[in-house]
């Protein structure tokens, strides 16, 4: 079992910033790789960025690159989603996820991931 608990949404005004937190437990968080979804409200789930179990790989979605950095901390058994230039479409509820059946994973799909947090609210106005 994963356990996954994000932190750090919230309102900004576009073109601001935030960053993103989901804090890992139950597995050794360095064995398996982690993604970053959101879904916007009557949308589906899409995805945002994934990364492997050192961080030297990662993946992202067309409409976040260049603007987004996912990154891991593995001493702190944490991924970050450090977002720039916020846009008001970017306004959806932010998901971790985990991917235990893989290491070098950098899935784009929901299915590829075997646990899932809380979400966390991201807000842009414009």
């Amino acid at each position: 079992q994963v356990q996954l608990v994000e932190s750090g949404g919230g309102l900004v005004q576009a073109g601001g910033s935030l960053r993103l937190s989901c804090a890992a437990s139950g597995r050794t968080f360095s064995r398996y790789a982690m993604g970053w979804f959101r879904q916007a409200p009557g949308k589906e789930r899409e995805f945002v960025a994934a990364i492997n179990w050192s961080g030297g790989s990662t993946a992202y979605a067309d409409s976040v690159k260049g603007r987004s950095t996912i990154s891991r901390d593995n001493a702190k058994n944490t991924v970050y989603l450090q977002m720039n230039s916020l846009k008001p479409e970017d306004t959806a509820v932010y998901y971790c996820a985990a991917d235990v059946r893989s290491r070098y994973g950098l899935g784009s799909l929901l299915n590829e991931y075997d646990y899932w947090g809380q979400g966390t609210q991201v807000t842009v106005s414009s």
